[in-house]
């Protein structure tokens, strides 16, 4: 029955969902996997224990980037919601020539048994890490289907509102910190922790910020810029709210998603670090404050 409750969950949070990118070439490669941490439990709504499920969603590069490695991004979700909520923006890295790996995170998206539970938040960046490790496993496996699939050098997290503390906090933050991650994307996020957790650990944070946001007010992002260590960005959007610069197509979606690419290229490749600022430029009103 607890196997079922769960089950029905998950189908719950893929309904719906559309096609993710076409897999690399020569590769057949899963939408989504259904893992799970048997290291660590989840407690359902009747009181019981069960191992804890780490279902996570893929989107791929396309075929005409070959066949990799390439560079991996763990994107976390907000609270009480789910990963295709981001498809477009997810897409777009994976379509700039990143695999993306979106874990469905078990008490905290929309159709969690029993409802979304806030609380398990500290759990996360657990799921962030053993999703990493599930995925650079497979790569180094000659029989995996992905094999060679991801650069384990070149790993990212990011995340929205929930999802972004739960990126910053395993990219910085002591008790969740995972040394793999070499660059952190912190969209409507905050500090997880108390301030003192913060270790200013080198990795490359860009922090993005509706200023018209109720839910994560700016304020809050501007505490988790200055606790951040060097390289650190801050992107303030002017008018723009929690979720919809994430997950609306317009300028302002289209300029987060270029900016984010082009820090990305920078930091786990080779791109120019004039390309983030050129980026920021194309949304009149927006501010980027460059920290290197």
């Amino acid at each position: 029955m607890r196997v079922h409750l769960f089950v029905a969950a998950v189908m719950a949070v893929f309904a719906g969902a559309t096609v993710h990118a076409a897999p690399t070439a020569n590769r057949a490669l899963p939408p989504v996997l259904h893992w799970v941490d048997k290291s660590r439990t989840i407690k359902l709504p009747h009181g019981k224990s069960e191992p804890r499920p780490v279902t996570t969603a893929f989107w791929y590069p396309p075929a005409s980037k070959g066949n990799g490695p390439f560079p991996l991004i763990v994107f976390g979700h907000g609270f009480a919601s789910r990963p295709s909520w981001y498809r477009r923006l997810l897409k777009g890295w994976a379509e700039a020539g990143y695999v993306v790996a979106a874990p469905v995170f078990p008490l905290g998206n929309v159709n969690a048994p029993g409802g979304p539970n806030e609380s398990d938040i500290v759990n996360q960046p657990g799921d962030m890490s053993f999703v990493i490790t599930k995925l650079l496993t497979l790569t180094a496996s000659t029989t995996s289907s992905f094999s060679g699939l991801v650069d384990p050098e070149k790993v990212a997290v990011a995340g929205q509102s929930d999802g972004a503390m739960t990126a910053f906090a395993t990219a910085d933050e002591t008790p969740w910190l995972d040394d793999r991650v070499k660059a952190a994307l912190v969209l409507s996020g905050a500090i997880l922790g108390p301030r003192r957790y913060v270790a200013h650990t080198g990795v490359p944070t860009l922090a993005v910020q509706g200023l018209a946001d109720k839910i994560n007010p700016p304020k809050y992002a501007r505490r988790m810029f200055r606790a951040a260590g060097r390289p650190k960005f801050l992107f303030l959007l002017r008018g723009a709210g929690h979720l919809q610069p994430y997950t609306v197509p317009g300028p302002t979606f289209y300029t987060v998603k270029d900016v984010t690419v082009a820090f990305l290229r920078h930091y786990l490749g080779k791109g120019r670090l004039s390309a983030i600022a050129k980026a920021a430029r194309k949304l009149p009103g927006a501010k980027l404050t460059i920290d290197p």
